[in-house]
């Protein structure tokens, strides 16, 4: 059973590789997609999307690219699903059955569960997801560098 969309996935997933490889200077979308197997402009959409929700900041020019635009423990992967769902259509979607028991029964189920599962998202920070891969050497050896205040 998949409960995040691909697209969901791959934001989080983004964020995520922001954080890790944005010191010190910002990940082009070309790095980032080659990373992930991804053709460049099929992140672009996804990438705006995350600026346009503040969880990004693009940075134009030859060395321009994307890093955070807070602290990575700032930043939820629920609060990066939610800019990920806003932005277009998930995927292609069947039409809705009209029925009581779907209407009265099911769709209010479905909601409760997936606000529990984005309350669930909601505790995890991108800090925390940069630990875990750091530790689990996903990018080989980059080590995430400091998260610092200002």
């Amino acid at each position: 059973m998949i409960l995040l969309s691909r697209r969901s996935q791959l934001a989080i997933a983004a964020v995520v590789d922001v954080a890790l490889h944005a010191r010190p200077s910002p990940v082009a979308a070309k790095a980032l997609a080659a990373r992930h197997h991804l053709p460049p402009r099929h992140l672009e959409t996804l990438l705006q999307a995350l600026v346009k929700a503040g969880i990004l900041k693009g940075v134009r020019g030859p060395r321009g690219g994307y890093e955070l635009a807070r602290e990575r423990r700032r930043i939820t992967a629920g609060e990066i699903v939610r800019a990920a769902m806003a932005e277009g259509i998930e995927e292609a979607v069947a039409p809705t059955p009209e029925s009581r028991l779907v209407e009265d029964i099911i769709q209010p189920l479905v909601e409760r569960a997936g606000q529990r599962f984005l309350a669930e998202l909601d505790a995890l920070s991108v800090d925390d997801l940069c630990r875990q891969a750091s530790e689990q050497a996903v990018f080989g050896g980059v080590t995430a560098g400091a998260d610092f205040t200002i």
